[in-house]
């Protein structure tokens, strides 16, 4: 522990982030005092603009700091094809290894209910009324292959199913148990361009 108080808040401060403990909480720390006070300067200075700013798409759900993403501003998208994913992580994979052109729809997670995150939590009572506006033909469902991902593809089928659209999954060469952020952009274009029509009876 270190005898200064206020680096110790900041080490604590640093551990909020994902897979860093201690030793690398204090890494980080002294790197920025000894190394690079500027970069921690601007390190901070974006990270308090980007808590301020930054929100969620009004269409899409994904994260920006304008009442639409890019993407769903942008006439060039194909407005009848909607991808639903688990976060826009996702968005990103899809879009740097495949050529889809349609929109999206970001879940924020996955239906888990021990953990208190259901059909309201995911957005699911918007996306019900995209998939009434007569608009859609076809939701392409790229939740991840984990058994949360495909309960929540199961949900999400008997919605688009009550509207008469087609529904689709992407194809299994993602692993199960995997998650798209940390799948090669080869095995992710080929599961993309590989999506079959969901067959939410089938077994995981």
């Amino acid at each position: 522990m270190s005898a200064s108080p206020l680096i110790s808040q900041l080490m604590d401060a640093l551990r909020c982030l994902p897979g860093v403990g201690h030793k690398t909480a204090q890494r980080m720390a002294f790197h920025l005092l000894e190394r690079d006070r500027e970069g921690g300067r601007q390190l901070s200075r974006v990270l308090a603009q980007a808590m301020e700013e930054v929100a969620n798409c009004a269409e899409c759900r994904t994260l920006c700091e304008h009442e639409l993403c890019s993407l769903c501003a942008s006439d060039s998208r194909d407005a009848k094809l909607l991808c639903v994913v688990e976060t826009p992580v996702d968005v990103d994979a899809i879009e740097q290894a495949t050529s889809f052109r349609g929109r999206y729809f970001v879940l924020m997670g996955h239906l888990s209910p021990l953990d208190g995150i259901g059909p309201e939590q995911l957005g699911l009572d918007r996306l019900d009324r995209r998939l009434a506006s007569g608009e859609l033909q076809e939701v392409i469902l790229a939740t991840n292959p984990t058994v949360e991902g495909e309960a929540t593809a199961h949900y999400i089928s008997e919605l688009a199913r009550a509207h008469g659209i087609r529904t689709t999954r992407i194809a299994h060469g993602v692993p199960m148990g995997g998650e798209l952020e940390y799948i090669d952009s080869g095995t992710l274009a080929h599961a993309f361009s590989g999506r079959r029509e969901f067959q939410p009876d089938e077994p995981f």
